[in-house]
């Protein structure tokens, strides 16, 4: 793995991906009482605890290796977060990767989400490609067009459909990039 790769905040243009902190708590608890948000997510934050556990969860994930979670700032919008883009991997030196985002509401449509989401693939491949990273996959409902958009957008073609799994009650699409 590159490792200085591994510690460089992706940009794409105006945007910052960085760490999320302490301080983003209640971004992200507004964040997810959208329902759009809520609909994308495995892991739900319900409460300002949910919200803590979930910014510990990011810190541990980036610390083992297994999960890198930006927050995507724009500065048109301020200081703070108005998305999020994460990197996960089954197991340590695994060949692919699933990628995932979501951002609030007012930053929709913007072409934020495809360019973050750009941004922390090339991110991706400059830091892991040298340990084996071969593929990307993103994965969402197939209810979400939306997210299709993004994805082809960013470079992830269409190459699957997956059968409904809890907690998604409906088909979901697989869209990869190879690194």
């Amino acid at each position: 793995m590159n490792a200085h790769a591994r510690d460089t905040c992706p940009t794409a243009g105006s945007l910052v991906l960085r760490p999320w902190r302490p301080g983003d708590l209640g971004v992200l608890l507004e964040a997810y009482r959208d329902p759009a948000v809520q609909a994308g997510s495995r892991a739900p934050v319900a409460d300002e605890e949910a919200a803590a556990h979930w910014l510990r969860a990011q810190e541990e994930g980036r610390a083992t290796g297994l999960r890198h979670s930006f927050a995507v700032v724009d500065p048109e919008f301020g200081a703070g977060p108005v998305g999020n883009v994460a990197l996960s991997f089954p197991e340590p030196g695994a060949p692919s990767a699933e990628v995932g985002y979501w951002t609030i509401a007012p930053a929709r449509g913007r072409g934020i989400a495809p360019r973050a989401l750009e941004a922390l693939s090339g991110w991706a491949s400059a830091t892991f490609a040298d340990v084996g990273l071969v593929r990307l996959e993103l994965l969402h409902q197939v209810d979400n067009a939306a997210s299709c958009r993004v994805a082809e957008k960013a470079g992830y073609a269409l190459t699957g459909v997956l059968p409904p799994t809890p907690p998604w009650p409906h088909e979901g699409h697989v869209h990869t990039r190879r690194v």
